[in-house]
C-alpha cells in the first residue's frame, strides 16, 4: 500500500514554489505525491521528477479531457485523433516524474452534457481512443486510470459498474478504473459493496472526504472503505483529495465555495494519520 496526497489542494500546476510543500508531505510519512497535469511540457515535468526522486518520493499524474477539440467521444474523428494526442502528452509528463499511474476523468471535457446518458456509438469511440493510450502507456510502463465523475460533472461514466465495464471493453492489463469516495458517495447505493465486485478492474484510489475537505471530519465511513479494499486485496494507492477555496479559478471548477478547514496542515497531517491507522486496523 502506497498513501500519496493530491497537490490540487494547493495548485493547478507545481512549480518550484510548491516544492516546501511537497516536502512537507514527505516530512509527515507520505510515500508519494499525486502531479495535476494541465499545462506545461515534458522538461517541466522531468525537474520536478528530479527533486522528488531527491525526495525519495514517488508519484502519480493526474489529468483531465480538455475540450476545445479534444474529446475522446466525439463522433469527429480529427477530434479524437487530439484527445489521444492528449492523453500521450499525459503520459508524457507522467513518465516524466516517474509515475506509474496517470489518472482522471479523460474520458470527456468537464461540465458538458448531451441531455441523455452515454449512447453506444460514444462507449465504442472512448474504448478506440483508451485502447490506443493503454497501448502507448505500456511502452512507459504506466497505468491508466480512468476516473468515473458523479452526474453534476459528467454524464458519460458515473458508476463503478459503468466504469468496470469500460475497462472490460478496453481490455488492456495496464487500464483500470479510479475508486473515489467522493464521487460514489454521490452515485453508489454502497460505497463498499462496489469495490469486491470490481475489485479487478480498480487501480487506483482517492480517499475523499463527502465535503472535499478534511478526510474524517465528515460523514463518510472511512473504515468501512479500507476493510473493504484490504478485504478484496487491494495493494495500490490510496490517495488524499481534498479542495480548497483560496485559489478561485480552481475553487469555481470544484464548486467550493466556502472554507472547508482552517489549516492546510489538518487536511494532509489528519488525513495522513486516518489512512495509516485506518489501513492497519482494517480486516
Amino acid at each position: 500500500m502506497k498513501l500519496g496526497f493530491n497537490l490540487l489542494l494547493w495548485t493547478s500546476h507545481v512549480t518550484e514554489a510548491e516544492w516546501p510543500i511537497i516536502e512537507k508531505l514527505k516530512a509527515t510519512g507520505f510515500d508519494g505525491v499525486e502531479v495535476p497535469m494541465f499545462e506545461g511540457d515534458v522538461a517541466h515535468y522531468e525537474k520536478l521528477g528530479r527533486h522528488l526522486a531527491a525526495l525519495g518520493l514517488k508519484s502519480t499524474g493526474i489529468g483531465v479531457m480538455p475540450g476545445g477539440g479534444k474529446n475522446a467521444l466525439s463522433p469527429d474523428k480529427a477530434e479524437r485523433a487530439a484527445a489521444l494526442q492528449h492523453l500521450k502528452w499525459l503520459i508524457d509528463c507522467t513518465a516524466a516524474i516517474g509515475g506509474d499511474i496517470a489518472a482522471g476523468p479523460f474520458h470527456q471535457p468537464l461540465g458538458e452534457f448531451s441531455g441523455q446518458g452515454p449512447t453506444a456509438d460514444e462507449i465504442a469511440r472512448c474504448v478506440e481512443v483508451h485502447q490506443a493510450a493503454a497501448d502507448y502507456a505500456a511502452r512507459h510502463r504506466i497505468t491508466l486510470a480512468v476516473e468515473p465523475l458523479n452526474r453534476f460533472e459528467c454524464y458519460f461514466l458515473n458508476s463503478a459498474a459503468q466504469a468496470a465495464s469500460l475497462v472490460n471493453k478496453v481490455g488492456a492489463p495496464n487500464y483500470g478504473y479510479l475508486y473515489d469516495t467522493f464521487h460514489f458517495n454521490i452515485e453508489e447505493d454502497s460505497i463498499t459493496a462496489v469495490i469486491p465486485q470490481t475489485i479487478g478492474q480498480i487501480s487506483h484510489v482517492h480517499i475523499s472526504e463527502n465535503n472535499r475537505g478534511v478526510p474524517g471530519a465528515g460523514h463518510i465511513d472511512f473504515q468501512s472503505v479500507f476493510n473493504a479494499l484490504k478485504g478484496a486485496g487491494y495493494d495500490g494507492w490510496m490517495t488524499i483529495e481534498a479542495f480548497g477555496a483560496a485559489l478561485p479559478g480552481l475553487a469555481a471548477a470544484t464548486k467550493i465555495w466556502r472554507p472547508l478547514f482552517s489549516r492546510y496542515e489538518d487536511v494532509y497531517e489528519k488525513g495522513y494519520a486516518l489512512m495509516r491507522a485506518g489501513w492497519d486496523q482494517a480486516k
